[in-house]
C-alpha cells in the first residue's frame, strides 16, 4: 500500500479508504460522523428447525464448527472474559487447521499471551487477519509485517458498533460459558470456571449467523440467570475445561506495588479531592492497569474521612472496588468485566453489583451510554503528547502490545485523567507527537506524573480550582522538558511501509494507522 492511496483524517494522520476489500472512512472529528441506515440483523430463523425438547447439544466442538457450515474466509468471533485462561479460541482454529479451512478473520473481544499459539495458523494460512486486540507475541508477530491482512482495532464499544452496524458480520459466533443449558442460555458467575459475566459475547450471540455456546458445566434447564439467551443459539457443547478463572488476574489487572505509582495514585485522587469530582453522588470509573486500579483505595479513604458516598462506579471490578460495595462507599457497580475472582463472587451474590455489556456502556450508535456520565475516569497510556494525544496501542519501539480496550469510549466522561510516569526505562513517556493516536487530545483533561500535573488548556475551570494548590501543577511542555533533561531525547522508532493494522474511533472511523517496525 502507497501513500498515494492515503488520505488525510481530520487529526491530521495518513489513513488508507480501503484495507481488507472494505471501504473505510476517515475520522472527521469527535462527534462529527452521523451514521445513517438501520442496524444489520441475521437471517430470520424458525423454531422448526430446532429440536422440539430443547436440547441443542452437539457432541463435539470439530462437530458444532461442521453443522455451523465452516469454510474458507468466515469471520470467527471469540470473547476474552477468561482473559489469559481461554481454552476454546486455539481450539476453534486448531480444528479448522487440520480441516484444511484457510482465510479465516479472527474477531475477539481481545487476546492474550495465551493465544500465542494462533501464530501458527497465521503463517499456515488458516487466519488471514485478526480484527481485535493483537497483544504479546501475536503484537510482535503483526509489527514485524508478518500477517497476511491488515489488522483492525477497535474499543469495546468500537467493537459492538461494527456488528450492530454491519461493519462486521460475524458468520460464527463461539462463545466460552462457565455454565450453560441443553438449550443454550449461559452464566459466568456459577460453575468451575466463573469468570464474572458474559457482556463481550451478547453482540456476537445477537447478530451472528450462527451461535456456538461451549461449557464445562452443563446443567439442566434453565440456566439462572442467563446472560446469553438460548434464543440466540444454535448448538451447545460440552468440554471437559472451559476456561482457566484463576488466570482473569492478569499483569494489567492487577493492583500496583510500586511507590511511585502508588504516589500517581494518591496525587490524582487529591487532584479529585480539590477539584470537587468527588462528591457525594459521584461517579468514577478506572481502567485495567495497576495504577489506574490503585486509585480505589485512596477514594475510599476520602470518601470515609468525608461521610460520602459514591452512587455508582464502572468496573472492571476487583477485590477493591468491592470492597467499597461491601462497605457502603458504592452503592452499584455497573461491571463491564471482573478482573478477580471476588469480582465473580460479588456479582453473583451481591444484585447490587449489576453485570453490563458494550451497548448499555460504550456502544457510541445507540441513544446515549453510560461513558459519558461518569463524573471522573482514570485510565492509562503508552504515550502522550503535547496536544494530549495519547497511544494505547503501541509503545515507544511502535510495537503493537496493547488493545484498545474501553479506553477510547471512557474519554467521553465529565473528566478523564491519565495517570502515568514521566519516564519508563529511561524513556520519556510524553512526546511531541505521540507514535499512535488512539484518543484525541481534546477530550483528556489531566496528566498526572510523579514530578507533575498537567492540566488541558482547555479545561480553564480546573485550572481555576487548582490555583493555590500544594499539589505540582505545571504546563504539559514542562513535563516533557523535565523528562528529556533526565533521559534525553531517544531514537524515533524505523517504520517500513507496509501498513500492518488500523486504529479505529469510537464511531467506526479511522483514526490512525500502525507500520510495520523495521528492526
Amino acid at each position: 500500500m502507497n501513500s498515494k492511496e492515503l488520505v488525510k483524517n481530520a487529526i491530521g494522520r495518513m489513513v488508507p479508504t480501503e484495507v481488507n476489500g472494505k471501504t473505510l472512512i476517515p475520522f472527521m472529528g469527535v462527534g462529527k460522523y452521523k451514521p445513517t441506515g438501520r442496524k444489520y440483523a441475521p437471517m430470520i430463523a424458525t423454531c422448526a428447525d430446532y429440536p422440539s425438547d430443547g436440547n441443542k447439544t452437539v457432541p463435539s466442538l470439530k462437530d458444532a464448527l461442521i453443522k455451523a457450515g465452516l469454510k474458507d474466509g468466515m469471520t470467527i468471533s471469540t470473547h476474552h472474559h477468561f482473559r489469559n485462561g481461554d481454552l476454546v479460541a486455539n481450539q476453534i482454529f486448531q480444528i479448522a487447521s487440520e480441516m484444511g479451512i484457510k482465510d479465516l478473520v479472527w474477531f475477539p473481544s481481545a487476546s492474550f499471551e495465551c493465544h500465542s499459539a494462533l501464530i501458527e495458523y497465521l503463517k499456515d494460512g488458516t487466519i488471514h487477519h485478526i480484527e481485535g486486540s493483537m497483544n504479546g507475541s501475536l503484537g510482535r508477530f503483526t509489527s514485524g509485517g508478518n500477517m497476511k491482512g491488515v489488522g483492525v482495532l477497535r474499543s469495546h464499544g468500537g467493537r459492538y458498533q461494527a456488528v450492530q452496524d454491519g461493519d462486521v458480520k460475524i458468520d460464527i459466533a463461539v462463545i466460552a460459558a462457565p455454565t450453560a443449558d441443553p438449550f443454550g442460555n449461559a452464566n459466568g458467575v456459577n460453575g468451575p470456571a466463573a469468570c464474572g459475566l458474559l457482556g463481550f459475547a451478547l453482540a456476537d450471540s445477537q447478530y451472528a449467523d450462527k451461535v456456538i455456546v461451549v461449557t464445562d458445566n452443563l446443567v439442566p434447564f434453565p440456566c439462572i440467570p442467563w446472560q446469553i439467551h438460548g434464543n440466540y443459539v444454535d448448538y451447545v457443547v460440552k468440554v471437559d475445561q472451559v476456561g482457566i478463572h484463576e488466570k482473569i488476574v492478569s499483569g494489567t489487572t492487577e493492583i500496583t506495588k510500586s511507590p511511585d505509582r502508588l504516589l500517581l495514585a494518591e496525587m490524582t485522587a487529591k487532584f479529585c479531592e480539590q477539584t470537587g469530582i468527588i462528591h457525594d453522588g459521584f461517579s468514577f470509573q478506572a481502567g485495567a492497569g495497576g495504577t489506574a486500579l490503585s486509585i480505589g483505595i485512596y477514594f475510599a479513604d476520602i470518601l470515609k474521612e468525608k461521610g460520602m458516598k459514591s452512587r455508582w462506579a464502572r468496573g472492571g471490578s476487583n477485590k477493591y472496588l468491592v470492597k467499597m460495595l461491601e462497605e457502603g462507599l458504592v452503592e452499584y457497580i455497573l461491571d463491564g468485566q471482573t478482573f478477580d475472582l471476588e469480582g465473580v463472587r460479588s456479582m453473583r451474590e451481591n444484585p447490587n453489583h449489576v453485570d453490563t455489556s458494550p451497548f448499555t456502556s460504550y456502544n457510541y450508535h445507540s441513544k446515549g451510554n453510560f461513558a459519558s456520565m461518569v463524573d471522573v475516569t482514570i485510565l492509562g497510556a503508552t504515550e502522550v503528547d503535547v496536544n494530549f494525544n495519547a497511544n494505547v496501542v503501541t509503545h515507544s519501539d511502535g510495537i503493537l502490545l496493547h488493545g484498545i480496550g474501553g479506553w477510547q469510549n471512557c474519554l467521553f466522561s465529565k473528566c478523564t485523567i491519565l495517570p502515568i510516569p514521566l519516564f519508563r526505562d529511561r524513556i520519556p513517556v510524553i512526546k511531541d507527537e505521540v507514535t499512535t493516536i488512539c484518543g484525541p487530545g481534546e477530550l483528556i483533561d489531566v496528566i498526572v506524573t510523579e514530578r507533575g500535573i498537567a492540566i488541558n488548556p482547555l479545561r480553564k475551570d480546573l485550572i481555576e480550582k487548582m490555583k493555590g494548590s500544594s499539589l505540582p501543577v505545571k504546563t504539559i511542555q514542562e513535563l516533557k522538558e523535565e523528562a528529556e533533561k533526565i533521559c534525553g531525547v531517544p531514537d524515533k522508532p524505523v517504520f517500513g511501509d507496509k501498513i500492518v493494522a488500523i486504529v479505529k474511533w469510537v464511531d467506526g472511523t479511522v483514526i490512525d494507522i500502525v507500520r510495520n517496525v523495521v528492526n
